[in-house]
């Protein structure tokens, strides 16, 4: 076992000689599609991390254990989903790490952290470091490095992984053999993270490559061509993308026959740097810091370029650029609400009505201030035809309650979507009609 070591405030950091000992790091799972890739990335720089992808109602009742009730309730999910594993016998407990992501902003997720230690310490469990996952300097451990290279690797995991979830989202409701989408999802991920840990095709020249490849094979799956309820998901990043947030919402909603569309996370990536420059515009600040921002918001933009040139290529629907996002809110909402998924999170929905996704399910962990104004309080200002449900997730809401609420956001869908069919037909037929006369009288 190796020494445990902590700083001069008292935290236990995780050093290079656990790292050298093969530390087994856990990672809370939050992004299907993409944390499958990502992994690769860290395992390739020497980094033992393995993703959790455990489910249950026991994931809940553990977090409740160790952290309070009224605390978010994604943070009660991801210290149950890994305080649970730690007591689940699997795991070595003197030879394992656990990693955090922190973005540094005023959100109560910059405090998960502190909580996450705070329940180690109730459970017993001193002993397990915890690295902070962060680009603001915000913790420190001799034993885990974020490089350039990991950077660029990270980025090319998520950009891969927003494509990969785009065009499966786009071709798995009109599948004509169930379960190619999925399977193809599979095999890029597996080859991806392959590629990853060998070092390879996380380049620029490589991604434009890889991504036409993606999309040529999701191009190539036969579809019917039946119309769908067309269903826009956003809220909170870790309830809207993670299954154990959202009770798997994602194919609750293809089973009700819906086209579902997850606005990627590499806007939520350019939204954070963004707002380090914006910061500093209003108030001051480094200039080299701002430099540097710029240049990062300037590489996500050629990555978005890529992705939007790779998805209309192959007839997919691309992902609407950044700045084309951020300027759907001027006259509605100011730059200055920025906690949390801030201002995005009604640009988004703005996004999606403006892309033919007028169904939209906001969802929101119940007494997130950030999200409750950004989302439940823009509704009214959002495109008027648009049919917008907000729901809150808690370990108190029951499940039936959250469904039956969204099934009847869908009915007044599935009304319209017919009233559309119908009004089509009838102009369709009108048509017939009319050179049928044309032939007559000729």
């Amino acid at each position: 076992m190796a020494k445990l070591v902590y700083d001069k405030d008292g935290r236990l950091m995780y050093t290079k000689e656990m790292n050298d000992e093969g530390y087994k790091i856990l990672v809370p799972m939050m992004m299907p599609v993409h944390f499958g890739i990502l992994m690769d990335a860290f395992r390739h720089e020497g980094y033992n991390v393995e993703l959790l992808d455990t489910n249950g109602p026991e994931i809940a009742q553990t977090g409740l254990k160790y952290v309070h009730n009224d605390t978010c309730y994604p943070a009660i999910l991801v210290i149950g989903q890994l305080i649970n594993a730690l007591e689940s016998g699997k795991y070595d407990l003197n030879k394992t790490a656990l990693m955090i992501t922190q973005t540094g902003g005023g959100c109560r997720a910059s405090n998960y952290i502190h909580l996450l230690r705070k329940g180690l310490k109730k459970a017993g469990l001193e002993q397990i470091p915890v690295i902070s996952l962060n680009l603001s300097g915000l913790e420190k451990n001799p034993g885990f490095k974020i490089s350039l290279p990991l950077i660029r690797r990270v980025i090319a995991g998520l950009v891969y992984g927003d494509v990969l979830m785009s065009v499966r989202n786009q071709t798995k409701p009109y599948e004509v053999n169930k379960g190619e989408a999925d399977a193809l999802v599979l095999k890029w991920q597996n080859k991806l993270a392959k590629d990853f840990n060998e070092g390879k095709n996380y380049r620029f020249k490589d991604m434009s490559r890889i991504l036409d490849e993606i999309c040529l094979e999701f191009s190539q799956i036969k579809k019917t061509d039946e119309k769908k309820i067309r269903v826009g998901v956003v809220g909170e990043i870790y309830v809207k993308y993670a299954r154990l947030g959202n009770n798997d919402l994602e194919q609750f909603l293809y089973d009700q026959g819906c086209e579902v569309c997850l606005p990627g996370v590499m806007g939520f990536a350019a939204f954070k740097i963004d707002n380090r420059i914006e910061d500093i515009k209003l108030y001051g600040g480094s200039k080299a810091k701002k430099k540097v921002c710029e240049l990062m918001l300037d590489y996500v933009s050629k990555t978005e370029d890529m992705m939007i040139a790779s998805t209309t290529k192959y007839g997919f629907q691309p992902p609407s650029k950044y700045a084309h996002t951020k300027s759907l809110i001027d006259g509605v909402i100011g730059f200055g609400s920025k906690m949390g998924e801030g201002w995005l999170l009604t640009a988004e929905m703005l996004e999606l009505a403006e892309t033919g996704f007028e169904n939209i399910v906001c969802t929101q962990p119940f007494g997130c201030l950030p999200n409750h104004i950004n989302g439940k309080g823009m509704i009214r200002r959002i495109n008027p035809k648009a049919n917008i449900v907000a729901i809150d997730y808690d370990p108190g809401a029951p499940r039936v309650n959250q469904e039956n609420r969204i099934k009847l956001m869908l009915a007044v869908a599935r009304e319209e979507l017919d009233k559309r069919v119908s009004v089509k037909t009838d102009s369709k037929k009108s048509k017939k009609v009319d050179r049928r006369k044309i032939l007559q009288n000729k």
